[in-house]
């Protein structure tokens, strides 16, 4: 990916139905929060990750959306030739709601080397087991002991309580509208919008994704659009309108088209 994400993901195409949603949040005791996530785990009670952690690319859908994109958007046929239909998958392991907005937060604002590093120590000191239940009982010296910034360990913390909670429930986010996603996850500190849509894109697979904020994306979008400057945020919105109901394989090939010289 280009300047300006802060996560390389990958982008499955059509989402699967959720679990059903955890039962309503009950009024706050006087336990804390690591007592009570372990309330919950023992009792069966609180977030529980979907049986399908990301849904499963179905390709036809995407080589469809780019051949509809193709005819929608003629400039973005020679990066198209170039690199054939999106390819929005890479081989790295599937990953709960939960688990996909840690590794997010570890990756926000790192070279790739660096960040997988503190990822990988942090389902280290977890053994592997990233649920918000586990991340409350670890001690906040544990998570900045594997390289994680004061800040980084409040927002995957804070994360972790606003899912127990029941604030956050990611349970049943799929069966939400984009926007809908965007608010709840913006909830949470240090998830901001960007964050937000690289989540619909690439673990919701939702196709109609737009990030008009991210650099890489109007950058590309002038070079395919032959624009001396790339647009802004506002103009890169309604620049995205005719390329609709594909606008995330749309930003796909604006991150190719920053990357590449045709």
């Amino acid at each position: 990916m280009v300047a300006g994400a802060e996560v390389d993901t990958d982008l499955p195409s059509v989402a699967v139905p959720l679990s059903p949603p955890h039962p309503a949040r009950t009024s706050a005791s006087a336990t804390s929060p690591a007592e009570n996530a372990e309330r919950r785990r023992s009792t069966g009670r609180g977030y529980r990750p979907p049986r399908a952690t990301v849904p499963r690319v179905v390709r036809r859908a995407v080589v469809e959306g780019t051949a509809t994109l193709a005819r929608l958007a003629p400039a973005f046929v020679p990066y198209i030739d170039a690199h054939g239909p999106a390819d929005l998958r890479r081989a790295r392991p599937r990953r709960t709601h939960f688990a996909e907005l840690t590794r997010a937060i570890c990756f926000q604002q790192l070279a790739g080397a660096a960040a997988r590093t503190i990822h990988g120590r942090f389902e280290a000191a977890l053994d592997g087991d990233v649920t918000p239940e586990a991340v409350l009982a670890l001690p906040v010296q544990t998570l900045r002991a594997a390289g994680l910034s004061a800040n980084k360990t409040a927002s995957i913390r804070d994360l972790a309580l606003k899912v127990v909670e029941g604030e956050v429930e990611l349970d049943r986010v799929a069966r939400l509208s984009d926007e809908e996603i965007v608010r709840e996850l913006t909830l949470v500190r240090g998830i901001g919008r960007w964050t937000a849509e690289m989540f619909l894109m690439f673990q919701l697979g939702r196709l109609d994704v737009w990030p008009t904020g991210d650099l890489g994306v109007r950058k590309g979008f002038a070079v395919i659009d032959g624009r001396p400057a790339p647009p802004t945020p506002p103009e890169l919105e309604a620049l995205g309108d005719p390329l609709r109901p594909y606008r995330s394989l749309a930003a796909w090939y604006c991150w190719r088209a920053a990357d590449t010289q045709l």
